[in-house]
């Protein structure tokens, strides 16, 4: 197993892709602290799916926007697992709501990057202390990052450019401490995101234009996440790594 006996925190944990990533860190051997908001059942059973499996696991219920609740989910992997994170994966956020430019005022606009991009930046920031050599994490972008997103989604898309730029700014100052950060930008993935904010046909439209014809799945996002967590990609960092079946070449 490539991460036996890591310890790695996982935000947004409990369904679609985070779901999936919990259990292939699991799977691989990890002990997993696990981060969820307001996917109670869902959390439940991903939960439940880990300890059924054999696995380690700690889930906690709290806002990663919210500084308590950052410290909370770290204090509760260090009780369980010690002081020691190896990894960490940052994949809450959202798109919240298509507005235009007309549409948004500032409080919607600060609210979009608060989930996705403070979140990211204040749990990095609180994880870090406890990571040691050849820790790694691993930020969830997006290709509305590259691209500009969707109609609707220039809040979203620029988000999730900040976190591009952060990816690679923290590979430049933790490298040094040979901590790796990196981060995937996927495409059209199957999850309740795109059943919430996609409409059908766009949807059909996007995947007939991918080279692979197809929409992603949650759990072949899990799996470029647990490689880039392990020591395989220990050369790798810096990396926006785009996942979207061909669609769009950096």
């Amino acid at each position: 197993m490539k991460l036996e006996n890591k310890v790695i925190v996982v935000s947004g944990g409990a369904r679609d892709i985070g779901r999936e990533v919990v259990l292939k860190l699991s799977r691989e051997g990890a002990k997993v602290v696990v981060n969820y908001y307001g996917s109670t059942e869902q959390a439940k059973k991903t939960e439940g799916d880990v300890r059924a499996a054999g696995g380690e696991c700690v889930f906690l219920q709290g806002d990663m926007t919210s500084a308590g609740d950052v410290a909370s989910l770290v204090a509760a992997g260090v009780d369980a697992f010690g002081d020691r994170i190896d990894g960490l994966v940052n994949v809450t956020g959202g798109l919240v709501a298509r507005k235009t430019l007309s549409e948004m005022d500032d409080d919607f606009f600060s609210q979009v990057l608060r989930l996705n991009v403070n979140s990211t930046f204040m749990l990095t920031k609180a994880c870090v202390p406890h990571m040691g050599d050849g820790s790694a994490i691993v930020n969830l972008a997006s290709q509305a990052g590259r691209d500009g997103g969707g109609p609707g989604a220039s809040a979203y898309a620029a988000s999730k450019g900040a976190i591009m730029t952060f990816t690679r700014s923290m590979a430049k100052e933790l490298g040094p401490q040979n901590i790796r950060v990196n981060a995937l930008c996927p495409g059209v993935i199957s999850t309740t995101f795109h059943d919430t904010f996609s409409k059908d046909e766009v949807r059909k439209n996007i995947a007939a234009s991918t080279p692979l014809r197809r929409e992603g799945h949650p759990s072949e996002i899990a799996d470029i996440t647990a490689y880039l967590l392990s020591a395989e990609s220990s050369f790798l960092t810096g990396v926006n790594l785009d996942t979207n079946g061909g669609l769009l070449f950096s």
